[in-house]
């Protein structure tokens, strides 16, 4: 039986992600039971209610049960955990999911520039009205059975996929929904989980969401460092999720020999233990690096979700999933709970989408002018003293003096941009630390680069507000 000596961690979320730890790496097993409440209390000098705060979240979360008087238990039966109540365990509030972290919050109606939002710029998607003309009479919309990818739509993809040979492919409801179903699958309550940081704040949100700890990593201009993963392996985490290309915020793309890398440095993981691998290629057709996934080395270990809201618009919901089929497989399922399929006549204007020369003609003169605009902010800036290195996509990470003067002396000048804290794991967006970074997102500047330019190396040298 574990012993209450055993136990470190004194706060309520810290407590029962330890123990479920145990349970996943097997320290703990089905049916042995958990030391008192009050004897955990008195070793670790915590109040009662600390632990069964605790206790009761792991409860929640299915990984022990309660029998009354005879103590608790680690759950007997062999089922996937049901995820924890949202924000690392949520104990204050049962049930209640906290508000995602902030990106910049309300625009004020005087910006006159918005560079906040990470989002295409609309003149640049490709029009849709053809795509809808054919699609809407081969659209079989009255069928609930057929397959949840259309046929020719899955021919297109496959053919398109970065990587030859993927054992599943399926189609869900954009990017995010994608990462939040494998999520879902691989991640369970008190698990560790290897993300980029900076990294994209919904990310880190989601992990909390699924009741998992974030290991942040630290990456250059070719993407995460191996010997950061390296670090976090010796945690044992159960996942990585990653940003191959046009990485938000930094548009860092990864480089193929890097890929290769951190390739290697998971297989190199002691005991045969597999970390899963979550891509989240968001900018897949209007990024100009070439296509790079880990799974070239790795198949069997990687899902890779491409997007498609960049590229043809947020509206359409729809992005692409490949990966093992037993993972691929296990998110089919479970969606037939929910939605079921992405909506066939979507499929069907997506497929008309990539494969419509006038289409593809405009999603590739699209990916050359945010490519252009990119290049003219960046080498503004550079002349201005700042360097943001050669981002792909859409964003730029530009390094400031002090995050929150630079933010308000850009709001004076009508350019609006989000603070950079939100995508750091940890870091406070209500902190006021000196120094960090604004994501500002360039693929919207289409004219006066250079005053823009000028306008954010002031903000950058901006002293902090007393």
């Amino acid at each position: 039986m574990l012993e209450a000596e055993a136990l470190t961690e004194r706060s309520s979320a810290g407590l029962a992600s330890e123990i479920a730890r145990l349970v996943t790496d097997g320290t703990l097993v089905p049916g042995e039971r958990l030391p008192t409440v009050r004897a955990v209390a008195a070793e670790l000098r915590v109040s009662t209610g600390t632990v069964a705060a605790a206790w009761r979240a792991l409860a929640d979360a299915g990984v022990i049960v309660s029998r009354g008087r005879a103590g608790s238990f680690v759950r007997s039966e062999r089922r996937e955990w049901l995820s924890p109540r949202v924000r690392g365990l949520a104990l204050d509030a049962p049930g209640v999911p906290a508000p995602p972290r902030g990106l910049g919050g309300r625009v004020a109606a005087s910006a006159r520039l918005d560079l906040s939002r990470g989002t295409p710029d609309p003149a640049l998607l490709p029009s849709i009205a053809r795509a809808l003309s054919l699609a809407r009479p081969r659209a079989d919309t009255g069928r609930y059975h057929d397959l949840p990818v259309l046929p020719e739509l899955y021919d297109v993809l496959m053919e398109q996929w970065p990587v030859s040979g993927v054992e599943a492919l399926t189609v869900v409801d954009g990017a995010f929904d994608g990462i939040s179903r494998t999520v879902d699958q691989v991640v369970r309550f008190g698990d560790r989980v290897a993300v980029e940081s900076p990294g994209f704040p919904y990310i880190f949100d989601l992990v909390d969401a699924a009741g998992g700890i974030p290991l942040p990593l630290e990456s250059d201009a070719d993407g995460i460092l191996p010997s950061s993963l390296a670090r976090a392996l010796a945690r044992q985490p159960s996942t990585l999720v990653l940003q191959p290309r046009a990485q938000n915020p930094t548009g860092v793309s990864m480089s193929s020999e890097r890929a290769r890398r951190l390739a290697n440095v998971l297989l190199t993981v002691p005991g045969g233990r597999r970390v899963t691998v979550i891509e989240d290629d968001h900018s897949a057709l209007i990024a100009t690096a070439p296509a790079v996934t880990l799974a070239r080395w790795i198949p069997a270990q990687v899902v890779h979700v491409r997007g498609f809201s960049k590229s043809h618009g947020p509206d359409l919901r729809i992005a692409a999933l490949g990966g093992p089929a037993d993972i691929v497989e296990r998110i089919v399922r479970r969606r037939m709970l929910g939605p079921g399929w992405t909506s066939r006549l979507l499929q069907s204007v997506l497929r008309e989408l990539l494969t419509d020369s006038s289409s593809i003609a405009a999603v590739s003169t699209a990916r050359l002018i945010y490519r252009d605009r990119l290049d003219r902010l960046a080498d503004a800036l550079r002349r201005c003293g700042v360097d943001v290195g050669a981002p792909d996509g859409i964003n730029l990470w530009v390094p400031v003096l002090d995050e929150r003067a630079a933010v308000v002396h850009l709001a004076a000048e009508g350019i609006a941009v989000s603070a950079g804290a939100p995508f750091v794991v940890e870091a406070s967006p209500e902190s006021g630390a000196v120094g960090g970074r604004v994501r500002v997102t360039g693929g919207s500047v289409s004219e006066n680069v250079r005053l823009v330019a000028e306008a954010l190396a002031r903000a950058a040298i901006a002293p902090p507000l007393s």
